[in-house]
């Protein structure tokens, strides 16, 4: 019997091992080399993402983008809108007929290409923030075909039917949309959700989030409140029903009385003609109530804990109570201590950081600790929840602190930044993170790096900017001392109308 054939183990191909190792290597160096690449970007603040900006010049308008290179050639007579800076999408409007009150709106991209065309109009939705800011809603965009609205998001993908009489941003809630249909009000979300089904002639929200809930009005005039999933909060009776509430507590007016009632039990209070102004963050302390001009404290038995003798009473934490009298500002508790004395022109408090700030009659501030201690003293110039920091002038420099009040590098918090400001011999320039001039100090003044690498810098009364390796990309030839903020996109400035969001040239 013939034996078969051994197959012998198959031997190695050292050439080809040889490079696949290569290969392997070459593979890794790259790998290193990026992440080295894109971290060096992280600390020089280079931009890996872009913006868009509307743009103004010789009176027409365009788009930019956040390293200064024209999108979209300055020449439309409208504003081109640009409803969310990440989102390749611009909006403008033409055949403008004033009297009329009609236009129409068409949709591009950077290429200047019409996009979302198989809609009659396309529109942004705004509204305007607690303080006048005009806003966009960034996710969707309203549509309308066959005089009937929609939306579709920044895909262009339709995430709510075009059968909607109006759609309009909910005042004071993100990402909320308010629509109408056949005379009624609705509520949706900004990604075409239904939350209420358009069932009631008005609808207003509770508070500044969704989830707070809606006052709602039926068509006989009365008024309740309905939570985020259309549940009934509070039965839809009461003539009035304020926007003032604490957990499940809540304002309501029956008659010509205001009154706290409390969800699942009814009334817990009639404040027989007091006005009630806010709850305690801890309702069963009371509430802050106002007469004749006077603010005082009753408790849920309509008893008074304080009682009216002061200009304004604001709760800061529970029970402790910003409070006016003489024309000054002070502190005290329930029990009408004086925590701080009454000598300041203003007092705010951050729930965050658990601190006062206090402003005199020369808007100097001090900042006090949640023991009421003075800890710094300055002009706060931004306090940043997120980062965790007070930046205060203090002695004509900007120091930061963290919530602990502890002295912080300016590198340690904006660790994308490159530039950071410096001065000597009354002069500024600006350093790098070892402390290394990269500007000289030649300037009269100058402005923080910002998120997109650029800073502005001031010289002989006119401003310019530089971007983030301290290389002048505007000359300082603009007069902008009327200007609420100088900020540069490079050779483009903030527009006076902070509102718009606009750079121009």
């Amino acid at each position: 019997m013939s034996r078969g054939k051994r197959y012998e183990e198959p031997k190695l191909n050292m050439k080809k091992v040889f490079a696949v190792i290569i290969l392997f290597v070459v593979i890794i160096m790259c790998i290193v080399m990026l992440k080295g690449i894109f971290t060096k970007d992280e600390e020089q603040g280079n931009i890996t993402s872009i913006d868009y900006f509307a743009a103004y010049k010789d009176n027409k308008w365009g788009v930019i983008d956040s390293n200064g290179n024209i999108v979209i050639d300055p020449s439309f007579g409208e504003m081109i809108i640009v409803p969310n800076s990440k989102e390749d999408v611009f909006l403008y409007t033409f055949d403008v007929n004033y009297d009329e009150g009609t236009y129409k709106t068409k949709a591009i991209n950077s290429k200047n290409e019409g996009i979302f065309t198989n809609y009659e109009q396309v529109e942004a939705i705004s509204s305007v923030d607690e303080n006048q800011n005009l806003i966009y809603d960034g996710k969707a965009l309203k549509v309308q075909n066959g005089g009937k609205y929609g939306l579709i998001n920044m895909e262009g993908n339709e995430i709510l039917a075009c059968e909607y009489d109006s759609i309009n941003l909910l005042q004071g809630v993100q990402n909320t949309l308010i629509v109408s249909k056949d005379g009624n009000y609705g509520v949706v979300d900004n990604e075409g959700k239904i939350i209420i089904p358009p069932s009631y002639s008005e609808i207003q929200s509770l508070g500044d989030e969704a989830s707070q809930g809606f006052i709602v009005k039926n068509t006989d005039g009365k008024y309740g409140i309905v939570d985020i999933g259309n549940s009934q909060v509070l039965e839809l009776k009461y003539d009035g029903i304020s926007k003032i509430h604490e957990g499940e507590y809540y304002v309501v007016t029956e008659g010509d009385n205001q009154k706290i009632v409390k969800r699942g039990e009814g009334e817990i209070l009639n404040a027989n003609g007091k006005e009630i102004v806010a709850i305690l963050k801890n309702p069963e302390n009371g509430v802050i109530y106002k007469i004749d001009n006077k603010y005082g404290v009753m408790n849920l038995s309509g008893e008074d804990v304080i009682e009216t003798s002061y200009d304004e009473l604001k709760e800061a934490k529970s029970g402790i109570l910003i409070a006016k009298r003489d024309d000054k500002y002070g502190i005290i508790d329930l029990q009408g201590n004086e925590k701080v004395e009454f000598k300041y022109n203003g007092i705010t408090y951050n729930e965050k950081a658990d601190i006062y700030i206090t402003e005199d009659e020369n808007y100097n501030n001090e900042v006090l600790d949640n023991n009421y201690s003075v800890k710094l003293t300055g002009i706060v110039t931004d306090l940043d929840d997120e980062k965790g920091y007070i930046e205060i002038r203090q002695s004509d420099e900007y120091k930061y602190y963290n919530f602990k009040f502890e002295e912080e590098k300016e590198s340690d918090i904006f660790t994308g930044n490159t530039l950071f400001v410096s001065k000597k011999d009354g002069k500024y320039g600006f350093v790098d993170k070892e402390g290394k001039v990269i500007v000289d100090y030649i300037y009269d003044d100058v402005g923080m790096q910002n998120s997109f690498g650029f800073a502005s810098i001031k010289k002989d009364g006119k401003w310019g900017a530089v971007d983030r390796n301290g290389n002048i990309v505007q000359e300082p030839i603009y007069n902008l001392d009327d200007y609420l903020q100088v900020d540069f996109i490079g050779g483009w400035y903030l527009g006076k109308d902070l509102n718009m969001n606009y750079y121009r040239k």
